[in-house]
């Protein structure tokens, strides 16, 4: 029997809040979370600018000792995870530990631990002086067992990588192991660390980034016609999935429910979205099948809209191509505020459309003053302000290069 499954708990550590609560708030408030780089001189660089997280010290959430061993996408897994089992109320020791599972994504992983690693290597005399948590802190996997040793859970346990769409894979997989049975609650989303030179050289190589660095907190602009890029950010998003029955016979809070996933390809470019936006179209009307609904029903899209010149036109040809045209469907993206979280960014726009169909709250687009002609505004783009409506079906788009796309759906809770 397929089960139904719900949200009971979220956490958020964000380049515009530290937790849920602060995030939410800067999101419906429209602020930016983009400034200098402060991680690294990056004066040499094209951007100079990034969403990094504010006034964050891990030793605020954990001993010293425990986050030296972990990569920054670790701790801010660990720290995200930490606020979502608070909030569902969760008592480990009175559930079944063998069907409570974490599925967790990160695009990157450990990339700053590796950098820093093969920099000491290189610089020194060629004999093999690595330290010894080196690999167990880079490898992409091991917040997912971080997480799971952390709390005793002993159900499926493994890491999603789908580039930008990894964390809304990770949710997909989760929402799909429960429904089908294979366990009761699964702790999943997505964290990534990537402000540092490899990451911020690398992107600026493959001129995906913005390169506004006189005006950063405008740099962030989707739909724009004056867009050039997108903004690098970090932080972690965590959400707990759980069976109807079990949320129910633990009396725990029910914030929304997972209703649909797609996923698909666009078997297109390395790197560039398809100019059509075939692989997104293909994911969102298979996220409508799952979960038995019409485009009509769909209240509000957080789309991917990373500020990048292809990738907006190619997603809001795609979003046409589903929706038609359409006076209730309302599209923002909060990427403007949050910039771009990579692996983490699925997760912590699902926590917004959580918070969308709770709050009955569509947070705006900033930055945004003129609409390329290139895409028809057959909808209703949340510009500037956060707008009030009743919002039943929030869907989430993440698109990752390489092509792969994950959509979710989350439905406002009805007993």
């Amino acid at each position: 029997m397929i089960k139904r499954v719900v949200v009971t708990g979220i956490g958020a550590l964000t380049p515009i809040g530290n937790n849920t609560e602060s995030f939410w708030n800067s999101l419906i408030s429209g602020t930016s979370g983009a400034a200098p780089i402060t991680k690294f001189d990056a004066s040499k660089f094209k951007t100079r600018f990034a969403c990094e997280l504010k006034n964050f010290d891990p030793v605020n959430f954990m001993e010293k000792s425990e986050a030296r061993k972990y990569d920054l996408f670790t701790q801010y897994a660990l720290i995200a995870v930490e606020e979502a089992v608070q909030h569902a109320q969760i008592n480990f020791e009175t559930l079944n530990r063998n069907r409570i599972g974490v599925i967790w994504g990160s695009g990157n992983g450990g990339i700053g631990t590796f950098q820093e690693q093969v920099t000491e290597f290189v610089k020194g005399d060629g004999t093999p002086r690595f330290n010894p948590f080196f690999i167990p802190k880079m490898i992409l996997d091991i917040a997912a067992g971080v997480i799971s040793i952390k709390y005793g859970l002993r159900g499926a346990n493994f890491a999603t990588v789908s580039a930008c769409a990894t964390s809304n894979t990770a949710i997909i997989e989760a929402f799909n192991h429960i429904r089908w049975g294979k366990a009761d609650m699964i702790i999943t989303g997505g964290s990534e660390a990537p402000i540092n030179e490899v990451s911020v050289g690398g992107f600026n190589a493959s001129r995906a980034l913005s390169t506004l660095n006189e005006n950063p907190s405008i740099a962030s602009r989707p739909f724009d016609t004056n867009r050039d890029g997108f903004v690098m950010g970090e932080g972690a998003g965590a959400l707990i999935l759980e069976s109807y029955e079990s949320a129910v016979k633990r009396n725990a809070p029910i914030l929304a429910e997972v209703v649909g996933g797609g996923m698909a390809a666009d078997a297109y470019h390395l790197t560039g979205t398809h100019p059509e936006g075939e692989g997104a179209y293909l994911g969102m009307l298979e996220a409508l099948a799952e979960a038995n609904i019409s485009a009509a029903d769909i209240d509000y899209v957080n789309a991917h809209a990373t500020s990048t010149p292809q990738g907006d036109i190619s997603e809001m040809k795609a979003i046409e191509r589903v929706f038609g045209a359409s006076t209730k469907l309302h599209v923002s993206a909060t990427k403007s505020m949050t910039g771009h979280l990579l692996g983490a960014a699925g997760a912590v726009e699902a926590i917004a459309c959580i918070k969308a169909v709770q709050h009955n709250i569509i947070p705006p687009t900033i930055n945004t003053m003129e609409i390329d002609a290139a895409i028809n505004p057959s909808f209703q783009f949340t510009l500037g302000e956060a707008h009030h409506k009743t919002v039943h079906y929030a869907m989430s788009n993440t698109f990752g290069f390489g092509g792969h796309i994950a959509t979710a759906i989350f439905k406002k809770y009805e007993e």
